[in-house]
């Protein structure tokens, strides 16, 4: 009689075994025999093993015994364990349309390495000027790469030690990584960059959509952490979104699940420009009258959006005019986001978001005008560093369910 499938060989039990031991070194500090023992059922003999041969292959390291720690068995210290946060690295990548950041992390999600360039002339306006279109996928992928083995270097971490590399980019991502490239904007963004890096350095490449990776950022290590409906929306120069809903990042059969494009649709708003791209836009505009404005101590060449959130903050009827444009342009978006989505939670993220918790109290007094469900507002903590944190959670979560076909090269 031919065995049942459905049986778990004693591979496969094996297997098993090393990946509860390992989730749960991965999130414990120093652990002890006892520890593994009760945290995954495992038989004192099985658990003693499984370490043993995680630990063979440089996943974790054993500590001298102390007193201290983990007492006593039989008269002899216990044994303690404790996750090799160094047995290899990811990175994260934001790639913008006019810039990219790179981030290094350790196996504890620490980051240890940072990195920016930008790319050639690129200058993002509000008009229907695609920004960037001159500048080829060889050139976009050489700043990349760059601006990663920069952020390398600055960690002090070799690119061999790379296990997986996340790359978030301003355009939708299928669940296979191919990029829907059905817009020119998004067209400009799929340079191969997945096959290429796999050539140049020989790294594992994750591409996804920024919103998404904002997302799973936010909730991971920002304002939505425990929210399990939120929706994170990247204000700064073009709206984009991710949306967690049920605690399940959407994808939409081609990664269009957060797009935004029907904004040019809604009433009050008209396209997809951000909060800072409008503010630097308006307050230009401004510029061009006779008002007495703080914002004249500005060239208009030289504005940002921060300056008009620090002027409204002195008062400044130009400064605060603007804001009022921003919340009620802000309060379209949410609600319509919100009537889609129905979440619990709307973040705001980006670069932008340092300053946009001006915008809050105005947005949620206009919310009810455009839809029936406000959700709760929010201001994302990571800044300009949302996007990579949900690329570092990534890449971390690949290799976390790859770790048993990795090997290290230290190994």
């Amino acid at each position: 009689m031919s065995a049942n499938p459905s049986t778990p060989t004693p591979q496969m039990l094996r297997r098993a075994s090393l990946s509860s031991v390992l989730s749960f070194l991965r999130t414990s500090t120093i652990v002890t025999i006892s520890d593994v023992m009760e945290a995954t059922g495992l038989a004192r003999a099985t658990a003693i093993s499984v370490c043993e041969e995680i630990m063979e292959r440089g996943w974790i390291t054993e500590l001298e015994n102390q007193r201290e720690f983990g007492g006593y068995l039989k008269g002899r210290p216990a044994r303690r364990f404790v996750l090799n946060k160094d047995a290899g690295y990811v990175v994260g990548l934001d790639v913008g349309i006019a810039k990219v950041t790179a981030v290094v992390s350790n196996l504890r999600g620490e980051i240890i390495g940072r990195a920016s360039r930008h790319f050639r002339g690129v200058q993002i306006t509000a008009d229907n000027r695609i920004p960037g279109a001159d500048i080829s996928p060889r050139e976009r992928i050489s700043v990349i790469d760059r601006t990663a083995c920069d952020a390398l270097q600055r960690a002090g971490v070799d690119p061999g030690a790379v296990l997986a590399v996340s790359a978030g980019i301003a355009a939708p991502v299928g669940r296979n990584g191919d990029v829907l490239a059905t817009q020119p904007f998004w067209a400009l963004l799929d340079v191969g960059l997945k096959s290429a890096l796999k050539d140049l350095r020989g790294w594992t490449v994750l591409l996804a959509n920024d919103g998404n990776l904002a997302a799973l950022g936010e909730r991971w290590r920002g304002s939505a952490v425990g929210v399990d409906d939120v929706v994170v929306i990247l204000a700064s120069e073009r709206f984009g979104s991710g949306v967690i809903d049920d605690g399940r990042l959407l994808h939409g059969c081609g990664g269009a699940a957060g797009e935004l494009a029907f904004l040019k649709q809604v009433e009050g708003v008209g396209d997809t420009f951000g909060i800072a791209l409008m503010a630097r836009t308006w307050a230009a505009e401004a510029l061009v009258g006779n008002d007495h404005t703080l914002l004249r101590e500005h060239s208009v060449e030289a504005l940002e959006a921060e300056h008009v959130f620090a002027a409204a903050s002195q008062g400044d009827a130009v400064g605060l005019r603007i804001l009022e444009r921003l919340a009620d342009r802000m309060a379209r978006v949410i609600g319509a986001v919100a009537t889609i989505h129905n979440p619990e939670l709307v973040v705001i993220g980006g670069a932008v978001a340092k300053s946009a918790g001006a915008l809050l109290g105005p947005i949620a007094e206009r919310l009810p005008e455009f839809t029936a469900t406000p959700p709760r507002l929010a201001v994302s903590p990571l800044g300009d560093s949302v996007v990579t944190m949900g690329a570092v959670r990534s890449a971390l979560d690949f290799v976390e369910k790859e770790t048993l076909d990795i090997e290290l090269r230290n190994s």
